[in-house]
């Protein structure tokens, strides 16, 4: 057996053990805490593995947001229309806390990165499928403006919940519901000025 082989057969896949490492580091400490030699220890394997598989920090995180922004896609073309892909941007948050991180980071990956730059799009065209999907007089001024109102509802939202800064004012509602409660209140027919 070659020692790629050992290798593969005693660490599993390897890649995938530094890559979850990466995100149990970044949902515990931030993205600023992550090194290469700490990843290493953690997962049990060489100094050098993670730069075999990433290079250097900036390609793990760029690979760390290239698949936050593919599960995120996926989360989103699973929602029927805009409030659900609000509700499904904020659960994702919740349950991916270190993709989502990375993700609005640019400064810390490779933004010219093919994998990133296609999962990126994958999922700037689902949150855009959900703003087309409103009733001209429900866009504003337009898509675009209206594409990123939705996003500062939800980004502001999900970023606030995953700070602990919604804790006293939820008083112990679900997440979900409450954006779904606030969408209602901000978004109501009666609050439009579309006549």
């Amino acid at each position: 057996m070659s020692n790629e082989r050992e290798r593969t057969y005693h660490h599993g896949d390897l890649r995938r053990a530094i890559l979850s490492a990466a995100l149990d580091a970044i949902a515990a400490e931030g993205p600023a805490a992550l090194s290469l030699r700490d990843l290493a220890r953690r997962a049990g394997v060489s100094h050098a593995a993670p730069a075999h598989h990433f290079k250097d920090r900036t390609g793990l995180l760029t690979a760390v947001a290239a698949e936050g922004y593919a599960l995120f896609a996926d989360a989103l073309a699973g929602a029927p229309d805009l409030r659900e892909r609000g509700v499904a941007y904020v659960r994702f948050a919740a349950t991916h806390p270190a993709h989502f991180q990375v993700m609005f980071q640019p400064d810390l990956y490779r933004a010219d990165d093919p994998d990133l730059l296609s999962a990126q799009a994958r999922a700037t065209d689902a949150l855009r499928a959900g703003v087309a999907d409103l009733p001209p007089g429900g866009r504003g001024e337009g898509d675009r403006l209206a594409g990123v109102a939705a996003w500062s509802l939800a980004h502001g939202f999900a970023t606030l919940l995953l700070s602990g800064n919604l804790s006293d004012a939820l008083e112990g509602r679900d997440p979900e519901e409450a954006f779904r409660s606030l969408t209602g209140l901000i978004f109501a027919p009666e609050n439009r000025r579309d006549c």
